[in-house]
């Protein structure tokens, strides 16, 4: 089988397959910061068009990989920035990281176009492309980044997200792109332009309904901006750490109730920096502040979140448990070690070790938070199985991800995840964006990228629980499979009809 689809015969021509990796790049923009949803529809609506005009399935799965290709290396392009961090020991690997990671991601696009064309039809393409989209949540312990649905997190169809997720506006996007392919294109346009605008109509009604209602309570977001090739250089780590100190410091109208810093913000073990995290509560004027940095533990080093009471206790801790494959840790880390070979943001051998698991901590006058560091943010299984909180809390260092769309990207994430759970998502970034954001997925305050800054904002108020907060990727991965066993269903009988003896 698979030598049978690397044959001249079973490959489209050099026009299509090049036409399929420009439809995919077209298709990335529509991913933050560029928005450009009527050209990523255009992208997909053309690879779905290949699609149909794909004879066999694996002409049609070579069409799904070249596109998946232009896709992911136009909106995961920002992967290679980490590389650049060090380039004399990691930038040789830039370009392999983002071959490989958009080679391999559109395998699963090409499985999805190879299959669809098997049971015939555009459902079973949408349904598959949908499916593939949710299993690379998982897969590997998966990379859910620009998701297909992801190109609305700046438009109100987002807000379908409260019932279906990304799964649901990623079905959404691809029912909508696939219309115009349809044997009878006016009626599939017909369609497509009707749930386009009925998602478009029903968000504009939801964030029309719903205005932006603060609780009496302030959280300030510390933004030191330390560059990431500069945050651990010995010369520049205290300027770093009294800058955020003296930030926390700064005088406002009213005292924040929470002050919150970014991700291993705290350049020392925190086991072994009782004076710094004094001192760091004092600024604070006794108010409780979250600190991120990295614990020493018996298995190695923990990404670890703290909650500081006064005098600089520590009242509450949080390790991260989903660690970043081949920056926090690689596969057989201690071996690859001696080779030279780490993790990029990796302490010692191996790298960081993973915490327990996902918890939530007490926040004295605010409520119960959900922390989630960096990486954590993009999982939604990540807040399954615990009790409802009353606003999500993420903590990152995306001075890793550079300036053109990584951090973009992740606070789209973010403002997801809040219309996902109906909850007020507050994030403090390294270098930015520090942003809170309603249960809406609007931003009620941000800074700016690459700045040192404070954000003193009021926490929004959370909404009610959303179905997708109750129910997760279940009813999604239900209707998919129903829709699958109808297609395959209603082929086995054209099969068998086509098979009877005519009378």
């Amino acid at each position: 089988m698979i030598r049978r689809a690397f044959r001249p015969a079973a490959r489209p021509s050099r026009a299509q397959f090049a036409a399929a990796l420009g439809f995919g790049a077209l298709g990335a923009l529509g991913q933050a910061p560029w928005s450009l949803w009527p050209l990523a529809l255009l992208g997909f609506g053309g690879l779905i068009w290949l699609y149909r005009a794909s004879a066999t399935a694996p002409k049609a799965a070579w069409i799904g990989w070249a596109g998946g290709a232009g896709y992911f290396a136009v909106s995961l392009f920002w992967l290679v920035e980490p590389f650049m961090v060090d380039i004399a020991r990691h930038g040789w690997m830039a370009p392999f990281a983002l071959f490989f990671m958009a080679g391999g991601l559109a395998l699963l696009w090409a499985t999805a176009f190879g299959v669809a064309r098997r049971i015939g039809g555009l459902i079973a393409l949408v349904a598959l492309w949908t499916a593939m989209e949710m299993l690379r949540s998982v897969l590997f312990t998966g990379f859910p980044w620009a998701t297909v649905g992801h190109i609305w997190s700046d438009h109100p169809i987002l807000q379908i997200a409260a019932f279906g997720g990304t799964p649901g506006l990623t079905l959404l996007t691809l029912a909508i792109a696939a219309g115009p392919a349809a044997r009878k294109p006016l009626v599939g346009l017909a369609v497509s332009s009707i749930l386009l605008l009925a998602g478009w109509g029903y968000g504009i009604r939801q964030l029309a309904t719903h205005a932006a209602q603060n609780a009496d309570i302030t959280v300030r977001l510390v933004q030191p901006n330390a560059a990431q090739h500069l945050k651990w250089d010995p010369e520049h780590i205290g300027t770093f750490l009294q800058r955020a100190v003296n930030l926390t410091a700064a005088s406002a109208d009213i005292a924040p109730d929470l002050i919150v810093w970014p991700e291993t913000s705290v350049p020392y073990a925190l086991n072994d920096a009782p004076t710094v995290l004094e001192a760091i509560s004092r600024a604070a004027g006794g108010q409780p502040v979250i600190v991120g940095g990295n614990d020493r533990v018996e298995e190695g080093w923990r990404n670890t979140l703290v909650l500081l009471g006064p005098d600089g206790r520590r009242e509450q801790t949080y390790h991260k448990y989903h660690l970043v494959p081949f920056g926090e840790y690689i596969p057989f880390g201690e071996a690859l070690s001696k080779m030279g070979i780490r993790g990029l943001a990796s302490r010692d051998g191996g790298g960081f070790s993973k915490g327990p698991g996902p918890k939530l901590i007490d926040l004295p006058g605010i409520g119960t938070a959900l922390p989630l560091i960096c990486y954590e943010l993009i999982f939604p299984r990540s807040f399954i199985g615990l009790p409802r909180p009353d606003l999500l809390l993420q903590i990152t260092n995306d001075a890793w991800f550079g300036n053109i769309s990584g951090p973009y990207q992740h606070l789209a994430q973010a403002r997801l995840r809040a219309v996902e759970q109906g909850l007020p998502l507050i994030r403090a970034a390294n270098t930015g964006i520090s942003a809170v954001i309603d249960p809406w997925g609007r931003i009620t305050a941000q800074t700016d990228l690459n700045v040192a800054a404070i954000l003193d904002a009021g926490l929004p108020v959370a909404a009610p629980a959303t179905l997708y907060s109750r129910l997760y990727d279940w009813p999604m991965r239900g209707f998919l499979v129903l829709l699958l066993i109808w297609r395959i269903a209603a082929r086995r009988r054209v099969s068998i009809d086509h098979a009877s003896p005519q009378e």
